[in-house]
């Protein structure tokens, strides 16, 4: 049973990042005028993606100094995901 909660959490964080580098992707496709930000599919995908990832960001931005038009929060989030995954979850459950 135990096995199987922390196979569920795996695949939680993992879709957690693979959302976090697909909204990096589409924010720099926009900022350098790749992808048009007037199509209904595009602001869509990019809204959606903001709603998942703003709760998780806010605290982290709260916290680290304003860096301008650089944000670290998407960087320091993949960290925390990557130390969650590897260092914290294996000894809780067992599996070192």
């Amino acid at each position: 049973m135990a096995y199987a909660l922390y196979q569920i959490i795996v695949i939680l964080l993992d879709v957690l990042w693979w959302i976090i580098i697909i909204q990096a992707i589409m924010s720099w496709l926009i900022a350098f005028n790749v992808i048009n930000t007037y199509s209904d599919v595009v602001r869509t995908i990019m809204v959606t993606l903001d709603r998942i990832t703003a709760p998780i960001y806010n605290p982290i931005r709260k916290v680290m100094p304003d860096l301008g038009a650089l944000d670290l929060s998407p960087m320091v989030v993949l960290l925390a995901i990557l130390i969650i995954r590897q260092a914290i979850l294996p000894p809780l459950f067992g599996l070192v």
